[in-house]
Formats: structure tokens, C-alpha cells, sequence
């Protein structure tokens, strides 16, 4: 029962209780531990797993584990640390690959990559308990996440076969306009720089990818620097799926590697979920930028507004779901929440009633909600947020906020929240819940108007009138707007993108695929010579594009 206490931990927690929590070697469970580190010593490129001897990059986990010793961070593994010259023989294996539009990939009928897509699919389910292990150890996710995240990206990614089945329906037919006969189908643009997140390092990495992928583009692949070794089970799969060159990994730090990938040219697609102002980097190293695509999910302070209408129910248990979940750790995430004066002291008593009962404690645990964090430098971060927040009149208005032991952070809920304080400005990611009390609704209104962000906004209410025009006040200034519920990106057929630095393109399974190519046309006049041509092209299947093949 060691291990089922972390709701009384909550109540009577001292601050060295904390460090209780983390396990001793023989308390993890079996089926969870990792036995051995893994050492990873090749990496995939031009349809080969390539053997690696040079400098490695260890893997640290964020539990600590109890020894005689004191408490020892887990060592998980290592991967490679390339350097520039091996990132551009990645380069030029996705550039050989894609070979000007005429390579087999990009060549492919979209029936034969969809073939392609679901071999790997397959594969890739068989090493669902791997992934899904490793991304508990990498990153701190829960059991439970850890597997919604994976079926989520199987999920994810039958569901983009499916939408491009659709489209490619729509393609199969001839117009006729003008005296003009022209078919219009989507083709691939070329070679992707993708980078995903260590938050969802599997899901959201694969929701830019796969897309990518299976539009008929090659991808050079970098995973991030938190969630590494998890992809490492996939590389076979890969390989054994695809022509050579049309998937390959980056390993190394990004700084070392990426800007001269970036300043050969031959990048056509920067697909990054991270910081705006890296993205804005990269691109500025592109030598011809309007050629370069960009789809990009950048940051977000997602704001919620409790206005005076709200069910204070309904409004505390979706701010807790949308501040905390994992930790606080997405970009969906409410990062703070404005709240009316005349529900302010109710709210605040809810809320921090609620976060008080949040089971802290490691991934495995039944029901645990707060785990560690993945980020060596966060907890001293937000620990920063909380004392500039105290300088300008903010208090930690639940017990325990902000207590923590290595890795471990209780979450923290600061009330009065300023615009003199960090918290007001920065974006947290990590479990601090601002709260602003305001009367006026053009304060939080202000807010979202000011703010560099565009995301999400969540707005509680049942006064038809007020949410009325906050609907119309909100969504030319954020790209989804959520009466009475939690930011978040599901469902996947929704469209997820942002204003202003958050995002750039879109990604929802069919808005990926879109974004990931571009509209072609082949027209010709409408003469019987022209006819004949383009019926026995078609009759004839000589062509992957012009073609009037129907995919089931």
C-alpha cells in the first residue's frame, strides 16, 4: 500500500513528505521497470539502420530513486550526438529520396502509400508496451496517459488514411470549364524538417509526420530532447515499411544541426511544435523564405473567464482539468484563469479544494494525477513565478502550492494575479494556476487583446446575452473558443491552430493533409485529339496522377 498515499499526503503533508513518494529499486513494479538502460547505437537513414560509434547523449529520467546513497536519478539509456555532416547525409538521403517530385515515393499512387502507412501501422502496434513504457520512464507521463497517448496516435493515424481516401475520391473526377478539361489532384512538397515536443512526443510528432509522409514527401525526423529513446522501438518499422530515403532520423542537439540544414535551401517544409521564437530563427536561416512551408504549433496562454453567469461546478472541475492535466504541461493547457469579484471567494475555495486532492506520487500509480517533471531546470522556474508573483501582492492560496522535492512539484494557485507579475506574462507550462479577480469584463477581454498568443479561450457562463458577445468579441483574436469547457485539442477532425505566435497552417486530420501539399491541376482544351489522349492515359493507368482510380 506504499504507494496509495498520495491523497494523504495532500492533507498532512510535511515537506520532506515530497521525497517519500520516490521508490526504492525493489518497490517499482515489475511489469513497469526498466531492467536495463538502452543504449542506443544507430539511427535510420536512406533505408539502412545505421551503426553509430561516436558521442552519445545520456538519458535521465525525472524519478529518483532511494538508495543507500540518497536519492539517484534513473539513467534510462543513451542515444547518438551527431554532428553537421552526418545531419547533412541525412539531408541529402531525403533529397535523393524525393529526387525533384519523381522519386518512388513521391511517385507512388496514393493507394500504394496508403499500403505503405498501414504496414507500418501494424508494425508499430506490436511495439505498443515498449513505447508506451519509455514514455512513462522519459517523460514522467502517467500509465493511463501513456496508453491514450499511443492509441490515440494509431487512432490518429487511421484516421488520416481515411480522410485521404476521401479526398482522393473527390481528385478521381474530370472538370469541364471554359472548354477546359482539367483534373485537380493534392501532390507532395517536398522535403520535411519535422520537430515534435516532449509533452506528446509520440502523438504529436506523429500528427505532423504521418501527414506528411503519406501526402508523398520525404522527412527528416528529430526527435525531441525529452522523449528520445521512445522512438527508438520504431526505427524497424520505419525502415521495413518505406522506400530508402523517404523516412530519416536526426539525432544531436538542434542547435548544432539544424541551422545548416536550414541554410542549404533544400528544406521545403519546417514542421515544429515548440517555441515561436525558434521558429522564427529557423526560418530566417532559409535562404529563400517564400519558398519554405511552415506549419507550426507554437506557444499559447490560453485564458479562461469565469464571468458571473458560470455553474461554479461546472467551472472548477474543467479550470482543474484544463491547469493540471499532466501537470500542466500542454499547450492547450489554461494558463490563467479571470474570474468575476462575485464568485471569486468561492471559486478560489473549490478550486484549491481540488487541487489539494490531487494524487501526487510515480506514472504507475492507480489514479495518480501530479508526476514528475521531465525538465531538470522547471521546478526552479516556476518556483521563480511564485516568489515574483508574491513580491506583487499574490498569495499561494492552497496547501502545499509550490512545495517541492527534485522532480516533483505541487502544484501551486496564486490569487490576486497582477499584470506586474512573470505570471501574468510567461507562458508557465507547469502546474501554477493563476487567478484574476476583475469586475469589468473588458479586463480579461484586454487580456486576450494584448496578449502575443492566440490560441484557445474558455469562457463559463449561462447568461445567453454576455456569452453571446464574448463569442463574437473572441474568435477574430484566438482560433477556438470553448463555452463552458476546458482548452483542449481533441476532437482530432476539429481544426487546431492558432493566431498571432501560436501557430502557422493547421492540423486536424484533414487540414494536415492539405497543409502538407498542394492543390495541382492537369488541364488541357476540350478537342477531340485531347480527349482521346487523356482517355487512353486513363484507360491505360500509365499515370499515378491523371486517373480516374476509385481507392475503397
Amino acid at each position: 500500500m506504499k504507494f496509495a498515499i498520495g491523497n494523504y499526503l495532500t492533507k498532512h503533508m510535511q515537506a520532506s513528505d515530497l521525497e517519500n513518494l520516490f521508490p526504492k529499486a525493489t518497490d517499482i513494479p515489475k511489469e513497469f521497470d526498466l531492467t536495463q538502460p538502452i543504449e542506443q547505437r544507430e539511427y535510420l537513414v536512406n533505408g539502412e539502420m545505421r551503426k553509430w560509434t561516436g558521442k552519445t547523449q545520456d538519458v535521465w529520467s525525472p524519478i529518483y530513486v532511494k538508495t543507500n546513497n540518497g536519492f539517484e536519478q534513473k539513467r534510462i539509456g543513451s542515444y547518438p550526438i551527431t554532428d553537421a555532416t552526418d545531419a547533412m547525409e541525412v539531408l541529402y538521403a531525403g533529397v535523393k529520396a524525393y529526387s525533384n517530385g519523381r522519386g518512388e515515393w513521391p511517385s507512388m499512387s496514393v493507394s500504394q502509400r496508403i499500403e505503405c502507412v498501414e504496414k507500418f501501422t501494424q508494425k508499430m502496434i506490436q511495439k505498443r508496451d515498449e513505447v508506451v513504457k519509455l514514455l512513462m520512464w522519459e517523460i514522467g507521463k502517467s500509465l493511463g496517459d501513456s496508453q491514450k497517448e499511443f492509441d490515440r496516435t494509431v487512432q490518429y493515424i487511421y484516421d488520416t488514411i481515411g480522410a485521404l481516401k476521401d479526398i482522393d475520391r473527390t481528385s478521381s473526377t474530370f472538370l469541364i470549364e471554359e472548354g477546359i478539361i482539367g483534373q485537380v489532384r493534392r501532390s507532395p512538397l517536398g522535403v520535411v524538417l519535422c520537430m515534435g515536443p516532449f509533452n506528446y512526443p509520440l502523438n504529436e510528432t506523429f500528427t505532423t509526420l504521418i501527414p506528411a509522409l503519406i501526402m508523398g514527401n520525404t522527412v527528416l525526423f528529430k526527435p525531441p530532447k525529452h522523449g528520445t529513446l521512445l522512438h527508438y522501438p520504431l526505427l524497424e518499422a520505419f525502415k521495413d515499411s518505406f522506400p530508402a530515403g523517404v523516412i530519416n532520423t536526426l539525432y544531436g542537439r538542434g542547435n548544432s544541426i539544424i541551422p545548416q540544414l536550414m541554410e542549404s535551401g533544400k528544406i521545403d517544409v519546417l514542421t515544429l511544435i515548440g517555441s515561436s521564437k525558434v521558429a522564427d530563427k529557423l526560418k530566417k536561416m532559409h535562404p529563400k523564405v517564400n519558398r519554405l512551408r511552415a506549419i507550426l504549433g507554437l506557444d499559447a496562454k490560453n485564458a479562461a473567464i469565469v464571468t458571473e453567469s458560470a455553474q461554479l461546478d461546472v467551472a472548477i472541475n474543467e479550470c482543474l482539468l484544463g491547469s493540471l492535466s499532466f501537470n500542466g504541461q500542454r499547450c492547450t493547457a489554461v494558463k490563467i484563469i479571470f474570474v468575476h469579484k462575485s464568485l471569486a471567494e468561492a471559486f478560489n475555495k473549490g478550486l484549491a479544494e481540488k487541487i489539494e486532492a490531487l494524487k501526487i506520487g510515480m506514472m504507475w500509480e492507480p489514479g495518480v494525477q501530479i508526476t514528475p517533471l521531465p525538465e531538470p531546470n522547471k521546478p526552479a522556474y516556476l518556483k521563480e513565478l511564485i516568489e515574483d508573483a508574491k513580491l506583487h501582492g499574490a498569495k499561494v492560496i492552497n496547501k502545499h502550492g509550490g512545495e517541492n522535492f527534485k522532480s516533483l512539484f505541487f502544484p501551486a494557485m496564486l490569487y490576486p494575479v497582477n499584470n506586474k507579475m512573470k505570471v501574468w506574462h510567461e507562458e508557465q507550462f507547469g502546474p501554477v494556476v493563476p487567478v484574476v479577480p476583475f469586475e469589468d469584463i473588458s479586463t480579461p477581454i484586454e487580456y486576450i487583446h494584448e496578449s502575443s498568443h492566440g490560441q484557445q479561450v474558455a469562457i463559463f457562463g449561462t447568461d445567453v446575452n454576455q456569452i453571446s458577445a464574448l463569442i463574437d468579441e473572441t474568435v477574430n483574436q484566438v482560433s477556438r473558443v470553448n463555452i463552458n469547457a476546458q482548452c483542449q485539442r481533441g476532437p482530432d477532425s476539429f481544426p487546431f491552430t492558432g493566431r498571432k505566435d501560436s501557430a502557422e497552417g493547421t492540423l486536424s486530420v484533414t487540414a494536415a493533409l492539405r497543409s502538407f501539399s498542394i492543390r495541382t491541376v492537369v488541364a488541357t482544351k476540350a478537342n477531340q485529339l485531347n480527349k482521346d489522349l487523356v482517355n487512353q492515359i486513363v484507360e491505360n493507368q500509365q499515370s499515378n496522377f491523371l486517373s480516374t482510380r476509385f481507392i475503397l
